[in-house]
């Protein structure tokens, strides 16, 4: 049913070409300019620049292609665009436009391996013409389009309602720490503007007057302290190494996701080193400024596991402060702000112990509104979590229906519609 062809064969390939740069602006004067794939969105273009002189056109409803690195990025041409030497317009012949877009994003390594021969990353017209796709009649191109677009338009829908969640817990932490919950009510105290006198003034602004001011180390059981000094070596056997990159993920600690990477220690080191359910964690040094000071929480421990020496622990007295309530604080973009500022920056960024313990934090003397903040936090990250594993599902579901639909493992039956003369 399949069979290969080389896309120059099904297109018109456009190579872009700069205009002079007297000719462009940035005041929507003219056709929308694209040099390169730094506009490219999700699927469209977002251009920020424009041409009244243009030297090479992109239609409507084209393929833009990055020919310079990063090679083989694609976005579909909603409008009309002046493309300049970065891209490449790819106009199909009597082919389904949605079908050869999916078809260069499967077999655009091809690409990648032609564009490494040169010093600097990029491809040329032959390139193009001679990159290889499998072509199917034209009523079959439609039908794997479809299927393939509706698992997009999923992973779209998706992708807004996390971007629309995220928004919502960035208000909700502006709120839940500026305000917090009178736990009489269970509800959001009034603002400031309406009701002042729940409120006092201090060194980080106004706050509820049953709320303290109080150092991150006034906070902790045993102070904070650094890791373990010692090179993993051994997998498969010895205790759970937490390290900088577990840091960076997006909720909390979480051991089982991460590759096994092990450290022998002597029950004298273990006995220094225990991570304990509860205990917050710091990045303290860094190759840039803004990977300071990262702060995640340990909030399952299926093992026993120490953490490295790059790596700050810090263990909450669970008498004065929640432990999720300070995990949330302390990654708020005041706090990340404040450590950032402190930092020192020569070869590393680094923030020493004594630096992170001066944060200051905001605390409900009330440890039940301490725990209701943070459930209120949590209840928000669980959902954007289960909208981040609906996405990651769907992706793997359309990298198998490409790899399926578009190699010739599997083949597709034409519904009527597909049979149109006129593609929609």
């Amino acid at each position: 049913m399949s069979r290969q062809i080389a896309l120059g064969e099904v297109a018109t390939i456009i190579m872009g070409q700069s205009p002079d740069s007297h000719l462009c602006n940035d005041e929507e004067k003219g056709i929308a300019f694209l040099q390169g794939c730094a506009e490219f969105g999700d699927k469209f273009p977002i251009p920020k620049n424009y041409c009244i002189a243009p030297k090479k056109l992109s239609p409507k409803d084209s393929i833009l292609i990055s020919v310079r690195a990063p090679v083989g990025d694609l976005n579909l041409a909603d409008r009309e665009y002046v493309i300049g030497r970065g891209l490449a317009g790819i106009v199909p012949i009597k082919t389904s436009r949605n079908f050869l877009y999916y078809s260069i994003q499967q077999y655009k390594n091809q690409l990648e391996r032609v564009s490494q021969g040169s010093t600097f990353a990029a491809i040329n017209s032959a390139d193009l013409y001679n990159f290889l796709i499998n072509i199917y009649p034209l009523p079959h191109q439609r039908k794997i389009a479809r299927i393939l677009t509706t698992v997009d338009n999923i992973i779209e829908k998706t992708e807004a309602a996390i971007a629309k969640y995220k928004a919502i817990k960035q208000g909700m932490m502006h709120d839940l720490f500026t305000r917090g919950i009178d736990v009489k009510t269970g509800k959001l105290r009034p603002k400031f503007e309406d009701a002042p006198q729940l409120y006092k003034e201090t060194p980080l602004g106004w706050i509820p007057k049953d709320w303290a001011v109080k150092r991150l180390d006034e906070l902790t059981k045993d102070g904070l302290r650094n890791g373990y000094f010692k090179k993993p070596e051994y997998v498969g056997w010895g205790y759970k190494l937490i390290n900088v990159s577990d840091l960076y993920q997006p909720y909390e600690i979480d051991i089982n996701q991460k590759d096994v990477q092990r450290v022998f220690a002597t029950p004298n080191d273990y006995s220094k080193y225990e991570v304990q359910v509860g205990d917050l964690f710091f990045t303290r040094s860094s190759l840039v400024l803004e990977g300071i000071a990262h702060c995640n929480i340990v909030l399952k421990l299926p093992e026993p596991s120490v953490w490295e020496c790059h790596v700050v622990r810090l263990r909450p007295d669970k008498q004065k402060i929640n432990p999720e309530f300070l995990g949330f604080y302390c990654r708020t973009y005041e706090a990340r702000l404040f450590l950032m500022s402190i930092a020192k920056q020569v070869t590393m960024t680094t923030i020493s112990q004594p630096d992170i313990a001066k944060l200051p934090v905001c605390v409900p003397t009330n440890i039940n509104e301490q725990k209701e903040i943070a459930k209120r936090l949590r209840s928000i990250d669980r959902i954007i979590q289960k909208e981040e594993i609906s996405k990651l599902k769907h992706q793997k579901l359309k990298s198998g229906l490409m790899q399926d639909l578009l190699t010739g493992r599997k083949e597709v039956t034409p519904d009527p519609e597909d049979f149109q003369e006129i593609e929609n």
